[in-house]
């Protein structure tokens, strides 16, 4: 039965994830895989473009394909908390000394799709977008992009649709407007970029890389829905980490139970 290129990716896959092939390693030449796997040219072809769709390998001009080298994933600790410094509020220990790399963009537009429901907004209404690229203050190296969208009859108006919204931020305002205390909730998913989102976080255009997802929705103490963000920052470079509690029920085993067992 002839191999197919999904087999001859699969085969390849396992060799680079047990180290045969490391980083920056060349693959042999296409003519090399054919005599291999025994398999035509467009066969082996596809098997390598699996693998660059993939990010494992790169196909550098006149070296031939490249086992992609990836970058050591920080872990993001969403502990359940929020934390103040001076600034303001943040979210997680990883993130607190990124900072805003460009002026925050703010403009009125309409709420995306996906996220209408979770603001209790209709399809099509307005809001208040405010688009911030942070990053480390030193390298200037974009770590994540965050998008808040508020209720346009909320912020309008407001300094909250000002570019500078002042000392702690839109979640400082929302509070002295009468949304105290501020409570949040959090959900994690991963998306593929869309091409400005790639270029923004300075992702290979050339490798499909993910993005990390995390969509944060802020309510008044009433429930209302005063603040939404999307955070995206790249799936490869991080990881979303978190303690386990033991529940009341996974008590442990009473020894004199477990040696009556043996």
């Amino acid at each position: 039965m002839p191999v197919s290129y999904r087999d001859i990716a699969a085969d390849l896959r396992q060799q680079i994830s047990e180290g045969r092939y490391m980083p920056g390693d060349k693959l042999p030449m296409l003519t090399e895989l054919q005599a291999t796997y025994g398999a035509g040219y467009q066969t082996v072809r596809s098997a390598i473009a699996l693998l660059e769709q993939e990010g494992l390998v790169i196909a550098v001009r006149r070296r031939g394909t490249i086992v992609r080298e990836r970058p050591e994933k920080k872990r993001i600790s969403r502990s359940r908390q929020v934390f103040r410094d001076g600034i303001g509020y943040y979210f997680d220990p990883t993130a607190q000394p990124w900072v805003a790399l460009e002026t925050p963009t703010v403009r009125w537009g309409i709420v995306p799709v996906d996220l209408a429901a979770l603001m209790g907004l209709s399809t099509g209404s307005e809001v208040l977008i405010r688009d911030r690229v942070m990053g480390d203050s030193e390298t200037r190296k974009p770590k994540q992009l965050a998008t808040s969208y508020l209720p346009a009859d909320l912020a309008r108006g407001t300094r909250l649709a000002e570019a500078d919204t002042g000392p702690g931020g839109i979640y400082d305002r929302l509070e002295q407007m009468g949304h105290r205390p501020l409570r949040w909730s959090e959900g994690v998913s991963a998306r593929m970029p869309s091409p400005e989102e790639a270029e923004a976080l300075n992702l290979p255009a050339d490798v499909g890389v993910p993005l990390l997802r995390v969509v944060r929705v802020t309510t008044s103490p009433g429930g209302e829905v005063v603040e939404l963000n999307d955070t995206r920052m790249s799936a490869e470079e991080f990881e979303i980490g978190y303690s386990i509690r033991r529940h009341s029920s996974a008590r442990l085993p009473d020894v004199e139970d477990d040696e009556d067992e043996h």
